[in-house]
């Protein structure tokens, strides 16, 4: 058996996982710094670009060390804005709206078919 050639597949292997994960990380760090923070200027965000270009592994490593608290607080408000407008688009596309949700459940609660905690639970749902 040619345990070279192992070895080398070995290497080979761990090589494009670093570089993957390169990759992964280097598209988290761009897409923080040019879509979800609004607030550092246009200069310091070259200088991470360039510093990323030259010396990749240590700059994101500074990157998320000094920003990733705030990175992962921006990513979370990113998330949630995202949901607020796709739950808005579902409500606008099932035509809708809460308060019909509401007199809909109202309507069933005033001629005896569902209770009163039922009745709650689909306002609740309606409202939420």
């Amino acid at each position: 058996m040619d345990w070279g050639s192992s070895w080398d597949f070995l290497w080979h292997f761990l090589i494009i996982f670093a570089w993957i994960a390169y990759l992964l990380v280097l598209f988290q760090i761009l897409g923080d710094l040019f879509w979800r923070d609004h607030e550092t200027s246009g200069w310091i965000k070259a200088v991470w670009v360039i510093f990323l270009i030259v010396f990749p592994w240590l700059t994101a490593f500074i990157y998320l060390i000094a920003r990733g608290k705030g990175m992962a607080q921006r990513a979370a408000t990113a998330a949630a804005a995202a949901k607020q407008e796709t739950d808005a688009y579902i409500r606008e596309a099932a035509g809708r709206t809460p308060a019909q949700e509401i007199a809909d459940a109202k309507a069933l609660l005033d001629a005896g078919t569902i209770t009163q905690a039922e009745y709650e639970a689909l306002k609740a749902k309606a409202l939420s």
